[in-house]
């Protein structure tokens, strides 16, 4: 039998969010202020998660290929099943794309059913960031 691991230091997700064309820096400093008001280090993030509608985005891809972590994409029809979680709802983000947010959104589909946002969303000119936190069982 296969013993499977789980690094439970790894338990948070970084919901990012950004207008076509967004510059990688401008994400990256984005991403940076998520982790200092999380507290966290990069290598407490499993994972990066967005809409769908930004997989082939340069500045999200840049995000998940500098910290090295795997992208998980939703559709807005699944990021709006969050919309009980958020923190935040956007009227005008739901007009435009489907859901009532992405950063958060994305964030807590990644991080699963009983995760929380550690970090709320916050924007930069151009982009948007959340962080969710994985619950464990028996916290």
């Amino acid at each position: 039998m296969t013993e499977i691991t789980f690094d439970i230091s790894r338990r948070h997700v970084l919901g990012l969010g950004c207008e076509r064309g967004t510059p990688a820096d401008e994400v990256m400093a984005l991403a940076g202020e998520a982790l200092r008001l999380a507290g966290l280090a990069p290598g407490e993030l499993a994972a990066i998660a967005s809409i769908d509608g930004r997989a082939g985005e340069p500045a999200i891809l840049e995000a998940a290929r500098h910290f090295s972590l795997p992208m998980l994409f939703f559709s807005a029809a699944r990021l709006e099943e969050e919309t009980p979680r958020l923190k935040n709802p956007s009227d005008i983000v739901f007009a435009r794309i489907g859901c009532h947010g992405v950063a958060e959104s994305a964030a807590l589909a990644g991080a699963g059913q009983v995760a929380e946002l550690a970090v709320p969303k916050i924007k930069s000119a151009h982009a948007t960031a959340a962080i969710a936190r994985m619950r464990l069982q028996k916290e």
